[in-house]
């Protein structure tokens, strides 16, 4: 089989996607910032070469009339799978042989996973050398890399507020370079990549709704349609294999045969508006029960907010941070679906356009034969954003009630703080008046010690070896001791007692009280109402 040149340079290179595409489309520069960021998220985006893969084909064969279904593992299973018979020469280390061997089937479907049980914070089941080799193949347009750069390896999940729609319309003559007519492909063609996403409850039978844990899901859809062989290629990337087992129940025999039906363009272009249906249900299915769960968890917030008890009782709900920090979190995620919404309306509307735009392409062949289909398929979008517009409003309303229900908990948090502040300015009043109470006794104690200290200081004193006035016959100016009773009296020891003491104490006292003066002038001058007095009640 001879391919033209230029494909089959651009499958060879596939290690430089995108840069050696075939249409280029954007400036070269572009093209180089695409595979530098594939270079960036490469390491946690996708597996090792040497680890085991997981990428489901599902190719329609003609003969049988149906889909052909394989999982291929790794680099050399694609090749067999995509009819690449090369061989890298040893000694020139380049790509000997037939690169390419069967035509394109009429319609392919490829699913990009992290497994089956897998989700979009996970490693892509697939090397990065399987991944550019099937897009360099089948000739995807780099923009696709945007959306596959959602997921990788994360702790939380990224870019839930990215929405994108991206085409390329490769139709006229101009266009024909890039026929390959050995894989039954005309170069007439158009390119479509886009994102949606959805909620996804992961503990459905969780008795309280606080209890539930739900998801955003994200899906990264490219299509592919040749406008003259009726050939279509889907690439679908989400975090496990749901839309595998969708697509095969819509496409299998129990499918309506309209959607499963590969024969004139015109039978393939209106199965490929059947998948795009089922991508636009899925993106709204269950936002209905998602904003339900929000309102019922904000429901219970408000509820006891707005019409519990407030005076002090047992029957009061004493708030904390957390349930400020618990309303936070619920009010970001209602302005979180307000986004993903608007999102999703803007991908769906921006297909509908594109399609719309078809009928009006002088070189689109199937405008007339398929005028009535894409009508329709315009009419089942607009229901679909209908929905997701009644879903934004109830998300509106939801974060406006969550936003006062947060108000309302702040204030009673302030109430809370206000009442344990004026209790505890309470105690520490009593604390105070009782402080005062013990300093009162302090200071009659000190005043005490002080009048009775000189005193006491003369006594003992007088008592000692140094000083002695009884059993002796006369004092120094002649008086005499008198004993009562076996007792002795000695008014010369009591007058110079007198002396000694009463001037000491007199001395003392003064001291004493000149020192708390000086210690009350000096309070007063740090602290200027020390002087109010600490017994006034507080009100």
């Amino acid at each position: 089989m001879h391919l033209p040149d230029v494909f089959e340079s651009s499958y060879k290179g596939y290690d430089r996607y995108p840069e050696q595409l075939v249409c280029q489309g954007p400036f070269p520069l572009v093209l180089q910032t695409y595979r530098s960021r594939l270079d960036n998220v490469a390491p946690n985006l996708f597996i090792e070469d040497n680890a085991t893969g997981h990428v489901p084909f599902r190719d329609w064969v003609d003969a049988t009339q149906t889909f052909e279904r394989d999982t291929v593992a790794d680099d050399e299973q694609l090749k067999q799978r995509l009819g690449d018979h090369s061989t890298i020469d040893p000694l020139t280390l380049k790509p000997v042989g037939a690169v390419a061997t069967k035509r394109d089937p009429k319609c392919r479907f490829i699913f990009l996973s992290a497994g089956p049980d897998g989700h979009s914070r996970q490693r892509l089941k697939t090397s990065r050398r399987m991944l550019t080799r099937i897009l360099s193949y089948h000739q995807v347009m780099p923009d696709y890399l945007d959306l596959i750069c959602l997921f990788g390896l994360s702790a939380q999940p990224r870019d839930l507020r990215f929405s994108c729609f991206r085409e390329q319309t490769l139709l006229g003559d101009c266009f024909r370079r890039s026929a390959v007519p050995e894989l039954g492909r005309s170069g007439q063609q158009f390119q479509l990549c886009y994102n949606l996403k959805a909620p996804f409850c992961s503990s459905a039978a969780a008795p309280s709704p606080k209890d539930k844990e739900w998801w955003i899901r994200k899906v990264a859809v490219h299509h592919q349609f040749d406008t003259i062989q009726g050939t279509t290629l889907w690439i679908i990337a989400k975090g496990n294999l749901e839309f595998k087992d969708l697509v095969q129940k819509m496409t299998g025999k129990t499918g309506r045969p309209e959607d499963r039906a590969f024969g004139a363009p015109q039978e393939s272009f209106v199965s490929s508006l059947a998948i795009h249906l089922l991508h636009c249900h899925w993106s709204t299915d269950e936002w209905r029960w998602y904003i339900q769960w929000l309102e019922d968890v904000v429901d219970s917030y408000t509820d006891i907010a707005v019409s519990g008890p407030r005076e002090k009782s047992d029957a009061r709900y004493e708030y904390s941070t957390r349930h400020l920090q618990d309303i936070q979190y619920y009010e970001g995620k209602s302005n979180e679906a307000v986004t993903i919404l608007e999102g999703n309306i803007e991908v769906i509307s921006a297909l509908r356009a594109y399609y719309q735009g078809l009928l009006g392409h002088d070189d689109f062949p199937l405008r007339n034969s398929c005028h009535q289909n894409i009508t329709g398929f315009a009419i089942e979008l607009d229901k679909r954003v209908y929905e997701l517009r009644m879903q934004i409003s109830r998300a509106k309303l939801l974060t406006r009630t969550t936003a006062d229900t947060k108000s309302l908990i702040l204030q009673h948090l302030q109430t809370q703080g206000t009442e344990e502040m004026e209790t505890m300015t309470k105690n520490m009043h009593q604390i105070g008046v009782m402080a005062q109470e013990e300093t009162i006794a302090v200071r009659i104690v000190t005043v005490v010690t002080l009048i009775y200290l000189p005193a006491t200081f003369v006594s003992t004193f007088f008592s000692t070896d140094v000083v002695k006035y009884q059993s002796q016959s006369g004092g120094p100016d002649g008086s005499q001791d008198v004993q009562t009773s076996g007792a002795s009296f000695s008014q010369l020891a009591l007058d110079r007692w007198l002396e000694l003491a009463l001037p000491l104490t007199a001395t003392t006292l003064s001291l004493g009280y000149i020192w708390y003066r000086i210690a009350k002038r000096k309070r007063q001058s740090l602290l200027p109402f020390f002087h109010v007095d600490a017994r006034i009640p507080l009100r």
